[in-house]
């Protein structure tokens, strides 16, 4: 009876006792991986893959049009300050032709000299405001007759000044970042007739 009892003592008779297969083991982490082909990708990866290749595209495309747009609207913004300075200074330009006709006038009283210091301050204050700007005037006296910076009013025949040269300047000549704004308006020196026939006279 004792030892029928401790035969059976610590047994669990509803225990099942679970068999090792003999194809299944445990993953050592050092298994290399496969080398045979790859399986084709499924469809709907496919489709995500394109999607997002074309939303980068798309993402690339606006990017670059917004940075045109941007230097397009810099460039519209500079030209329509170029355009409005350029039409101010246009406009003060006559005041300028009459500060220096009043420069130009003779002032023999101790009066009038105190007004002329007055005029050649305000004068210039106004260039210098004005050339800050990119106005510059046109050097006109003594140099060659330049059609693109001169429109000629007279021809003088002197031997002051060779032929084709500025002889004197009527109407100041004005240019804004380098372009004419206004040319000057000139006498522009010949040749005596005499002389020019004495020469002909020579060279037969």
């Amino acid at each position: 009876m004792s030892a029928h009892k401790d035969k059976h003592q610590g047994t669990d008779p509803h225990r099942v006792t679970e068999m090792p297969s003999p194809d299944r083991r445990e993953p050592s982490g050092n298994e290399p991986y496969p080398s045979g082909p790859l399986e084709p990708l499924p469809d709907e990866y496919k489709k995500l893959v394109a999607e997002k290749e074309d939303l980068m595209n798309t993402l690339v495309r606006r990017q670059a049009d917004f940075e045109n747009y941007r230097k397009r609207v810099d460039k519209e913004r500079h030209q329509d300050r170029y355009r409005a300075v350029e039409s101010l200074i246009e406009n003060l330009l006559p005041v300028l032709d009459t500060f220096e006709r009043a420069l130009a006038a003779p002032h023999d009283d101790a009066a009038s000299a105190e007004y002329q210091k007055g005029i050649e301050l305000t004068h210039r204050q106004l260039v210098d405001a004005l050339t800050k700007q990119g106005l510059k005037r046109i050097e006109s006296v003594g140099k060659e007759f330049d059609p693109h910076f001169h429109h000629a009013i007279e021809n003088v025949e002197t031997t002051d000044q060779p032929e084709g040269f500025v002889l004197a300047e009527l109407q100041s000549g004005y240019l804004f970042h380098d372009r004419v704004l206004r040319p000057a308006m000139v006498r522009v020196a010949t040749e005596p007739a005499s002389r020019s026939a004495v020469e002909t006279r020579g060279d037969n």
